[in-house]
């Protein structure tokens, strides 16, 4: 039998937790009323003085983080979701108010990990710890399994990704950057529902895959007998209640794309998408805009971001440039210039894109540097504006720049944060722009998809001009809480299963 990592702690708390049953303690009982958080307890008595006592009762409860234990006397260190307190445990006390054995089953029965309820008054010791001076304790959870080192706390990466719970428990900026995720979602929705916006819930299980390009996800449904895909984006069944009257809708939820894993993608991550009726991108632009800033400063209270040691200013109005402007000032390629393909790709070769003869039209060639040097230098907030038509099949045609559309991206740390179109409504344009995919997609790329029948009959029915805005959930709190990898802000990343 392959022996288990502290097996033999694991023993030892075994036992412990069966001598508690025998002196007649459930170590895992159903319920704790607590009167108080630790938080509560520290702001309400913070100005109680060294040796300074208060005859109020309070009971607390959470787990125990440190011991101390000196004769008669016992210090614990117990925290709970919002901070710690000191339960100073003294022998005679914790007698009178429980019996002869209670002391000493609390010193040789807990260790650090488990979960303690606590009553009894507020001291502030000489030393000046505010603490529970405790007359009654309850065990609420026996911990059969010890923490890391508290020194050195769990440092491992792979296995704080793997043990989310431990890496909570022990590592408290962690719990921070949750804490940080769970209130930014929350003001986001508010921010929209606020403004008229409807949240809306489309279908995870999907027979065609679109909104997007990129590789699904497949799975099978048993009782219908057909494959599905999980969503790759919101985006068409979010435009079909555009269609049906709905004019400001959005979805905050789980996207599911099968491609790479890396600091900044994850098989599984949170968007939100939101359609606003008789708007286009410069509207989207606006509304993007002042969402970001209205909820980081809510959260954060300032503008002023350091992100991995760049100063980043998300103070209004943002730099918006075209994407022609960029790769131009960057490179000298002018996406204006070359009147064959041919021309293009020389002139991209000689730019430093190894790769330009694979790619079939100047509008990817021009993408292509834009993502090769361009994307990086974009740290200070920046609206790129106005894609190739040809990585774009559901934008609106520029008005006025052939060969491109209405779209911008907004890039922050040198990242797509947001993506944003004029969206498309002529049907028989979107019919080309799908067949088109159709035909990548039947010469290989896994990334294409095919023509949606019945997105191209919601659009005959008539969808008013509208203006939509994807925006990343993950990247933004990786922004706000200064997270070098998407998995720091994913509560329980994608792995791979562990060798053995």
């Amino acid at each position: 039998m392959t022996h288990r990592p502290g097996e033999e702690l694991r023993q030892q708390r075994l036992e412990k937790a069966h001598q508690w049953r025998q002196a007649g303690v459930n170590p895992y009982p159903y319920r704790y009323e607590r009167t108080h958080h630790t938080v509560e307890l520290q702001k309400q008595y913070h100005d109680l003085a060294p040796g300074g006592e208060v005859a109020t009762t309070v009971r607390v409860a959470g787990r125990i983080m440190a011991r101390r234990v000196f004769g008669k006397l016992a210090f614990f260190t117990l925290r709970d979701e919002h901070g710690t307190i000191q339960l100073y445990l003294e022998k005679q006390r914790i007698q009178a108010g429980m019996g002869e054995a209670a002391f000493e089953q609390l010193k040789q029965w807990t260790d650090v990990g488990d979960f303690l309820g606590a009553e009894g008054t507020i001291k502030r010791t000489e030393k000046g710890e505010l603490s529970v001076y405790v007359q009654r304790y309850e065990l609420l959870t026996k911990s059969l399994l010890p923490l890391p080192d508290k020194w050195h706390g769990l440092t491992d990466v792979e296995k704080r990704y793997r043990q989310r719970y431990v890496d909570l428990i022990v590592n408290p900026d962690v719990r921070d950057i949750f804490r940080k995720r769970a209130k930014l979602v929350q003001l986001t929705r508010r921010y929209l529902d606020e403004r008229g916006f409807l949240e809306m819930e489309t279908p995870v299980l999907q027979p065609q895959a679109g909104g997007a390009e990129a590789r699904p996800f497949i799975t099978h449904h048993n009782a219908l007998d057909m494959d599905l895909y999980l969503r790759i984006a919101t985006e068409l069944h979010l435009k079909r209640l555009v269609v049906g009257g709905f004019e400001k809708v959005y979805e905050l939820g789980r996207i599911f794309r099968n491609e790479g894993v890396s600091t900044r993608h994850n098989p599984e991550f949170t968007s939100i998408e939101v359609y606003q009726a008789y708007a286009d991108y410069t509207d989207m632009m606006q509304l993007t805009e002042d969402l970001i800033t209205t909820v980081t400063q809510e959260l954060l209270g300032t503008l002023q971001l350091t992100y991995q040691g760049q100063a980043i200013d998300l103070t209004p109005p943002w730099r918006r440039v075209t994407m022609v402007d960029l790769v131009r000032d960057k490179t000298g390629w002018d996406f204006y210039k070359f009147d064959t393909l041919e021309q293009g790709q020389k002139a991209a070769q000689q730019c430093g894109l190894i790769n330009a003869d694979e790619h079939d039209s100047l509008g990817r060639l021009l993408n292509a540097l834009f993502e090769e040097f361009c994307e990086v230098d974009l740290v200070q907030p920046t609206f790129v504006l106005d894609f190739p038509v040809e990585v774009s099949p559901l934008a609106k045609k520029h008005r006025t720049q052939p060969g491109l559309v209405e779209r911008f991206e907004l890039f922050i740390a040198g990242r797509e944060l947001a993506n944003s179109f004029s969206e498309l409504t002529d049907p028989i344009d979107q019919r080309e722009r799908f067949e088109q995919q159709a035909a990548r997609r039947a010469a290989g790329d896994l990334e294409a998809h095919g023509v949606d029948e019945d997105f191209l009959t919601a659009l005959e029915y008539g969808m008013p001009p509208t203006g939509g805005m994807g925006l990343g959930i993950d990247r933004w709190v990786m922004l706000v809480t200064d997270a070098a990898s998407i998995r720091e802000v994913i509560p329980f990343p994608l792995l791979k299963p562990e060798h053995g």
